[in-house]
């Protein structure tokens, strides 16, 4: 009885929350079909039976806020911690000097966000229960006990008041929680009991207008699967919006509708405007205040812990919002990529002399290994309108591609890094990590040496630091500091001297380290986007490239995230792969990236185990890649994604290791199933075919009218130059013709 009524309960629901438009769209041609055929006659049924389809499987109706991108960045241990532990190990991450293992305002929203659904999903499971207390397994997973009888316990059943009241206290909870982070309290409520999708619901039938129900509504109502564009209504957003106008997080999650709708001007709007109002109304008073973390004692090494109180504690609302408004403004610059080329093909110059942006030349004399040649504007009134606007698109490529890398820079400067932190404080931390999780009392943290002030924060500290810290900002600068450890360092050649052996003699007295953010994989591999479309030199590309590299090995969540898979960081691997990897990267984008320290270039033999356990770590990786693609519809779809990846890398395992075979990754290899996303196809596009210094303005010397009145020179080797003419900005690339080389 007790599943009949879940599964009735999930129906009502879902045909009560779905968006008018599908039910309409779908149920009267269902019953216009029943009713046609009932009035044919038998030879006419007979005759149509062999042609009818099987009706079509009907959309799996799941939660929206199952829709959101990013949630895979959010799974981790802090999901099954108990809340206590998660709070403990949130002070130690405090406490620990600088640069933190873990974002101290992500770190606090978890903890905060944890007992907040927990609280939340205590209430629902007893409103739904009707009893006064539950057990902890019907809160875990075990609700279907809940729902029913709990036999000769002889508790009191509830009110219908007193249940509404408890409902009501829960939608307050996970208000709460989705104001602070909507994608980790999407991720928290996914592992709670069902009886918390429908408490919002409940509630707005008694009162239809309680803000914080319908927030929460908004998140828990019941959609067709992977339609959220096409069922989503922003009316209920946009109430909330005009009835908390001091609030800026039911407009970030407008904007992410938005996105989803491709709206992206309208969330660009929405973003602004909350980043806006969070500084506005971030009062004095309540900002996090700086603490001086306590030294040594005087009697004693050890020092004394500070816990924050929860109005001092940081917020992440500007890190999520920079974020997000960074990535649409990347998503609208791949946008007009495909407008800032002309329609057909591009070609190389051929007899006629038309080259591949469009104008028409004629054939000059030789000289040397260049031929000069002149251009000519021949162009009818229709053209001259169609390089108009090709010349607008590459303008709006490059300035949306500057304002996202703006923001990715300035979500960046949150974060700090350190090239030489003491390998002591490192095991401290991983000590005490280790205590808390085993549940024994955490000692007292030793007195570090002094500490610098942050650059991040302002925290204040004390002179003459024991390590350097830096905002990882000022890693990608025009001048970055110049102390930090080389990398790619010399392991990564394929040859390894007798001298370089490692020696149970050395100890490593200092280790490289960050403060990691769950999306910094992903605003780090997008900063590179970002350099490809506004064609930074290769130079410079190859050098924000391998510090890149360098911080993606270090960021690894511990002790409460777990690796996740980062769309960008997939698009600049294919961005790569469709460029021949002309910025000459030292090794493969995975070899570069892997954790500290790095692997050897070591070819596996031929055959035997390597082969086996070769082609089970190809297969376990396509189908992670896989089941990350958001283009996946079906079960064949799925099989198709999962299959292209796994000839690629076999293929590409093969090139690894041919001698002499240089030919690049074909296009014809993916045909049955295209890896490469819209966004990676279309930066990839831009790197190979724009002209130098797309986009500028005229008098910066870019590609407007003023080009067809002057001479050119054009290379021979133009079309094939790649990388270095698209990106080459400087050293001559884009004369010289001398292709990546002259810059790498």
């Amino acid at each position: 009885m007790a599943k009949k009524k879940k599964s009735t309960s999930v129906e009502d629901n879902a045909s009560e929350v779905q968006s008018p438009a599908v039910p309409a769209t779908q149920d009267p041609s269902s019953r216009s079909g029943s009713g046609s055929g009932s009035g044919s006659n038998k030879t006419a049924k007979t005759k149509a039976q062999p042609q009818q389809q099987p009706p079509p499987v009907p959309a799996l109706i799941i939660c929206r806020n199952k829709h959101w991108r990013y949630i895979s960045s959010f799974h981790g241990p802090w999901l099954q911690l108990p809340p206590e532990i998660l709070e403990t190990l949130a002070n130690l991450n405090y406490n620990t000097p600088r640069p933190r293992p873990i974002d101290p305002s992500v770190f606090f929203d978890l903890v905060k966000i944890r007992r907040l659904v927990d609280d939340a999903t205590n209430l629902a499971v007893r409103a739904a229960s009707g009893v006064a207390t539950v057990s902890q397994h019907s809160m875990s997973g075990g609700h279907h006990h809940a729902l029913g009888l709990f036999g000769p316990g002889g508790q009191t059943k509830l009110s219908r008041e007193r249940k509404h009241r408890m409902r009501e206290q829960a939608t307050q909870k996970l208000s709460k929680a989705y104001h602070l982070d909507e994608i980790a309290s999407s991720v928290a409520t996914m592992q709670s009991a069902s009886p918390l999708e429908e408490v919002a619901s409940l509630v707005l039938q008694r009162n239809p207008q309680d803000a914080d129900a319908k927030y929460v509504h908004f998140f828990h109502e019941k959609i067709p699967s992977r339609q959220l564009a096409q069922c989503t209504n922003l009316d209920a957003l946009s109430e909330i919006i005009s009835e908390k106008s001091t609030q800026g997080e039911p407009l970030r999650t407008r904007a992410t509708v938005r996105t989803f709708k491709e709206d992206f001007e309208g969330a660009i709007a929405d973003l602004t405007e909350a980043l806006r109002i969070h500084r506005v109304y971030r009062l004095p008073q309540n900002a996090p205040k700086h603490h001086n973390l306590p030294q040594a004692r005087p009697g004693g090494r050890k020092q004394e812990d500070v816990v924050l109180k929860e109005e001092e504690q940081p917020n992440s609302l500007e890190i999520q919002l920079l974020f997000q408004r960074a990535g649409v403004y990347l998503t609208i610059a791949c946008q007009h990529v495909q407008a800032a080329f002309p329609s057909k093909p591009a070609e190389t110059k051929s007899a006629t002399g038309k080259a591949a942006n469009g104008d028409i030349y004629e054939e000059g004399n030789e000289t040397g290994s260049q031929a000069t040649t002149q251009a000519i504007p021949v162009l009818t009134t229709a053209e001259q309108e169609v390089e108009k606007k090709m010349m607008e698109a590459r303008k709006l490529v490059r300035h949306n591609a500057k304002r996202a890398l703006k923001d990715y820079m300035n979500y960046l400067s949150h974060f700090e890094y350190s090239p030489d932190l003491p390998i002591e404080i490192a095991e401290d931390f991983a000590r005490k990590v280790n205590y808390a999780a085993n549940g024994v009392r955490v000692p007292r943290s030793f007195s570090h040496a002094s500490r610098s002030d942050s650059p991040v924060t302002g925290e204040p500290g004390e002179s003459q630091p024991t390590h350097r810290i830096y905002a990882l900002s000022d890693l990608f600068a025009a001048s970055p500091p110049a102390d930090l450890p080389p990398y790619p360092s010399t392991e990564l050649t394929p040859v390894r001297t007798q001298q370089q052996q490692p020696t149970f003699a050395t100890f490593q007295t200092t280790t490289e380290t960050l403060t990691y953010h769950p999306l910094m994989n992903d605003a780090l591999h997008a900063l590179l986007l970002c350099h490809c479309l506004i064609q930074t030199s290769t130079k410079e590309l190859l050098r924000h490239a391998y510090m890149v590299a360098r911080l993606a090995r270090l960021a690894d969540g511990y002790p409460i995230f777990q690796a996740s898979r980062s769309p960008a960081r997939a698009d600049w691997t294919e961005v790569l792969r469709a460029s021949g990897n002309l910025i000459q990267l030292a090794g493969t984008w995975e070899d570069l990236c892997a954790p500290a320290p790095l692997p050897l270039f070591q070819p596996s033999g031929p055959g035997g185990g390597g082969s086996k356990h070769r082609k089970e770590r190809i297969q376990h990786q396509a189908i992670i890649d896989a089941l990350g693609d958001d283009r996946i519809k079906d079960e064949a779809s799925f099989r198709m994604a999962v299959k292209a990846r796994q000839l690629r890398a076999e293929n590409d395992y093969r090139l690894d290791n041919a001698t002499q075979n240089m030919r690049r990754w074909s296009v014809d290899d993916g045909k049955e199933y295209p890896i490469s996303t819209d966004r990676a196809s279309a930066i990839a596009r831009w790197v190979l075919e724009a002209p130098p210094n797309a986009g500028l303005s005229t008098g910066a010397g870019g590609d407007g009218t003023a080009r067809r009145k002057k001479k050119k020179v054009i290379s021979k080797n133009r079309a094939g130059s790649g990388f270095a003419v698209g990106l080459g900005t400087g050293v001559g690339v884009a004369v010289s013709g001398e292709g990546c080389t002259a810059d790498a």
